[in-house]
């Protein structure tokens, strides 16, 4: 299992009570910074495929409430049924070019970013598949309201 990506929240002294997209604090309603939950924003569908056929190999919860766990194992275009024909188009495009493309869809009566990246063998080079995430236009992304105080030589953590 890798390592967390955050430290949690009790080693960060004042990121508890700070309002992030799902929470407001009732002592700063106004304050925006991120609170480690040591995951994957539960509203974000994210994935790898595998091969010219997009097989998915990996989904983040996220991805598994949107598609269900049967979509594991599957290629892309049997078991992301909802998503456009276009979708599939990037896929295609960044496995075939090596360069990370990204466009708006419809999705669920929404209009989602989709960001696909390709995944290379680290000891040949060789693409191997695409990793690719969605957010919704509606999914606002967390910004600080506060700015730290400059204090020259100070390095932050």
């Amino acid at each position: 299992m890798p390592a967390p990506r955050y430290r949690p929240a009790a080693y960060l002294p004042g990121l508890r009570g700070r309002r992030t997209i799902e929470r407001v604090s009732e002592l700063d309603g106004t304050a925006a910074v991120p609170v480690p939950d040591g995951g994957a924003p539960a509203r974000r569908p994210a994935g790898v495929c595998r091969g010219s056929g997009h097989v998915v190999i990996y989904g983040n919860p996220a991805f598994i409430a949107a598609f269900g766990e049967g979509a594991i194992g599957m290629p892309a275009r049997e078991s992301m049924l909802d998503l456009p024909s276009g979708a599939f188009t990037l896929f295609d495009a960044v496995l075939a070019r090596g360069k990370p493309l990204a466009r708006w869809i419809r999705y669920a009566g929404e209009d989602w970013r989709m960001t696909v990246a390709p995944r290379r063998d680290p000891g040949t080079g060789e693409i191997y598949g695409v990793a690719f995430h969605m957010r919704a236009r509606s999914d606002v992304a967390v910004v600080s309201t506060e700015l730290p105080d400059y204090v020259p030589g100070r390095r932050f953590a």
